[in-house]
């Protein structure tokens, strides 16, 4: 990005709506916490579709200003950014929740499958049932690696209940979302664990209809909706931009790894849990998440168990 000062220069591709309630917008607000903090100037196109082509256009638009740091938001951007990166090599580039590495190429990833696995323990050891939900969108790693921790989180807490999960196909249809919880809630979910977007709305219309309660994730929920949501998997998956950015401007930057951020960093991974989650589930949760911290616990990240069709349960 040609410029007469010495401001860091920050791209940012974002794919989706940046009001979504979730993913998106945390990578926008991302963008205007590195603005504020470090002074930077910043430019970013979002709504960009999360294929491929799609993707590698948004990327080359900004790439053309030469900025000094080009966040590509979102483990889908990952082969768009591969195939990009090596087109400007001044520029450094970064994916959240990515995969990719390469001589100016780097990957920020925010472990939500950590806060996921507890929210799983903590929906085994709360649901009356036997009987818990999971609904996503569409099936990026993240996000499946998220449902396989949250499985995992069940089981070892109680092994006896049942997991009906869910990838719906769109993390933003909140009525797609609203008929699948309502699926779920007449096999006998009475918790359901929402990785949406602008979606999970229609799931918590769905919670409050049927008097269920439900997990949210990146963001923390009970504050919005304290009739709703026994906790929240908080993965603030903005935190990697920001740590890029901050590594850029500390003289930190590494191209060719990748930076994984965890439960050890409480502000970006962490359980939430509402007032009125009984004591004893708050303790077995904090001993499981400093397990996880002290290597002693392996979160799993991979799910071959059964998936949830609300069309085989009409």
């Amino acid at each position: 990005m040609t410029t007469t000062s010495t401001r860091l220069a920050v791209a940012m591709v974002l794919p989706g709506n940046v009001d979504d309630d979730g993913f998106v917008q945390a990578g926008d607000e991302a963008l205007s916490t590195i603005e504020d903090e470090l002074g930077a100037e910043t430019r970013s196109v979002d709504g960009v579709a999360s294929e491929t082509e799609s993707l590698e256009t948004a990327i080359r638009e900004l790439a053309a200003d030469e900025p000094d740091l080009l966040i590509v938001h979102g483990g889908q951007g990952s082969p768009a950014a591969a195939d990009v990166a090596p087109e400007h090599p001044d520029v450094a580039f970064a994916v959240t929740q990515g995969s990719v590495t390469g001589p100016n190429l780097a990957s920020y990833v925010v472990l939500q499958e950590q806060s996921a696995f507890l929210a799983g323990a903590a929906a085994g050891l709360l649901t009356e049932s036997d009987v818990v939900g999971h609904i996503s969108g569409i099936r990026v790693p993240p996000g499946l690696k998220g449902r396989a921790a949250y499985a995992a989180g069940v089981e070892h807490t109680n092994p006896d209940a049942t997991l009906l999960t869910t990838f719906a196909g769109d993390q933003d249809d909140a009525d797609l979302a609203r008929r699948v919880a309502e699926a779920q809630i007449e096999q006998g979910a009475d918790l359901i664990f929402t990785m949406l977007n602008a979606g999970r709305s229609g799931a918590i219309t769905a919670a409050d209809e049927h008097g269920i309660e439900l997990f949210g994730n990146v963001g923390t929920w009970y504050p919005e909706h304290p009739e709703t949501f026994a906790g929240s998997a908080v993965a603030d998956v903005g935190i990697g931009a920001i740590e890029a950015a901050r590594d850029l401007e500390n003289g930190d930057w590494q191209a060719g790894r990748i930076v994984e951020i965890g439960l050890e960093e409480p502000e970006a991974v962490r359980l939430s849990l509402a007032p009125d989650v009984p004591d004893d589930v708050r303790k077995r949760v904090d001993s499981l998440a400093e397990r996880i911290v002290a290597g002693d616990l392996a979160v799993e990240t991979d799910y071959d168990g059964p998936e949830f069709d609300p069309l085989d349960a009409e």
